[in-house]
């Protein structure tokens, strides 16, 4: 098949989605497909600074697009970047014509994507990932009947788990047996730590507790210092490790500041290129990913493949791969005494440490290999291949200037 992916981030963009995208890519090449990828991306400093910006590196066996996100990033024009991203599909096509187009993210990708296969007759697929099943939406009248449009029209719609279908359906009043569950997936083997259990090698030091991921007090950042400070008032000894950028790095480091921790005490590693991210991975003992919601963690997934017990919370995206006690510790997202003693458990607890760590990885190396997730992917294209997109809708989107993205973009 010939097939059009059009990502919402790539690398150098660090985000989930850049990894979504990363190991989707390369199951489709190895599967003999054609694939051209069109990705958007932030050009400005500051899109830089919060996220990675630049455009997109080469993927072997690949056509890859770069599209500067100019209208976001000046004054949230999101519009401007839909009209762009529809007028090269629309160029690509006419080269050669794609089978499939699928979209990360229901707007604004999911929605050009949509509008494009309109246009041209071509089947689509969606994939609803991370804050676009959140959020978008709830910000404003124009993303609530853009997505609402997408939710109802696509082809077909992936979402990583039930409790995120739950959510996107409570909120927007979409038909759950519209959706594919396609659970995310980890490179195991990528991610492995190299030992002869696939834990982390025996150390002489404190228990090692590293956050990795988007620095964004909606990750629980903020939450996961302030426990940090309530383990050192009771005398429980760590090592802190926060690795990334994002919106609230600076709000973080004030926070460190604010409570008496030394840069030594929390230490924050800033970006981290997509290849030496085992590498941190395999210095900790402990991964902490006190986040309010999720599409399906990444992140999770790469910890449990490299050995890590994990201390997360009970929400949509994370309750789809962790059952505390399980293959992890769980607490309510936002209540910092109970993460604290989470937090003072996995450490204190070697037995409770090791055993979270082992059933993780077991479970990780059998449920989430991406060439299971690729084929399934693989056969949602090949069960609407040939399918008319749907036409019976406006492509016109009421205009609601209130958006809160419009304001701040990046968040979205």
């Amino acid at each position: 098949m010939r097939i059009c992916f059009v990502s919402r981030r790539y690398f150098p963009a660090i985000s989930g989605m850049s990894v979504y995208a990363q190991n989707l890519l390369r199951e489709l090449v190895a599967a003999g497909h054609d694939v051209t990828m069109i990705s958007q991306y932030r050009g400005d400093a500051f899109g830089t600074r919060v996220y990675g910006g630049g455009p997109p590196p080469a993927v072997p066996g690949v056509r890859v697009i770069g599209l500067e996100q100019l209208g976001e990033q000046t004054n949230g024009d999101f519009e401007r970047d839909i009209a762009t991203m529809i007028a090269t599909i629309e160029a690509e096509h006419a080269k050669k014509p794609f089978d499939i187009l699928h979209a990360q993210y229901g707007y604004p990708t999911g929605w050009a994507v949509l509008l494009a296969s309109r246009k041209l007759g071509v089947p689509n697929v969606v994939s609803i990932q991370g804050g676009d099943g959140h959020w978008v939406g709830s910000c404003c009248e124009t993303h609530r009947v853009a997505m609402c449009e997408v939710l109802a029209h696509a082809n077909a719609l992936l979402i990583g788990g039930k409790s995120f279908v739950e959510e996107v359906c409570e909120r927007l009043g979409s038909d759950p047996a519209r959706f594919t569950i396609v659970p995310g997936a980890v490179d195991t083997a990528r991610f492995a730590q190299g030992t002869g259990d696939g834990l982390p090698k025996p150390h002489s030091g404190p228990v090692r507790l590293f956050y990795h991921g988007r620095v964004d007090r909606r990750k629980g950042v903020l939450d996961f210092i302030d426990a940090l400070a309530l383990l050192r008032e009771q005398g429980t000894p760590f090592a802190a490790t926060i690795s990334g950028i994002g919106p609230d790095v600076d709000a973080s480091k004030a926070r460190c500041e604010e409570l008496g921790f030394s840069e030594k005490a929390i230490r924050f590693t800033g970006y981290a290129e997509y290849e030496t991210v085992p590498d941190l991975y395999r210095k900790a003992d402990v991964f902490v990913s006190p986040t309010y919601a999720e599409g399906f963690s990444n992140t999770i997934l790469e910890a449990m493949a490299a050995g890590l017990a994990v201390v997360s919370t009970h929400s949509v995206g994370v309750s789809d791969c962790l059952r505390d006690e399980e293959n992890g510790l769980m607490v309510d997202p936002g209540d910092v005494p109970a993460l604290a003693n989470a937090l003072t458990r996995i450490v204190e607890d070697e037995p409770l440490r090791l055993r979270l760590a082992r059933d993780g990885l077991e479970e990780c190396r059998r449920v989430y290999s991406w060439g299971a997730v690729g084929r399934r992917i693989m056969e949602v294209y090949a069960e609407i291949a040939g399918e008319k997109p749907a036409t019976d809708f406006s492509p016109d989107l009421p205009h609601d200037p209130s958006c809160r993205f419009r304001a701040e973009p990046h968040l979205l």
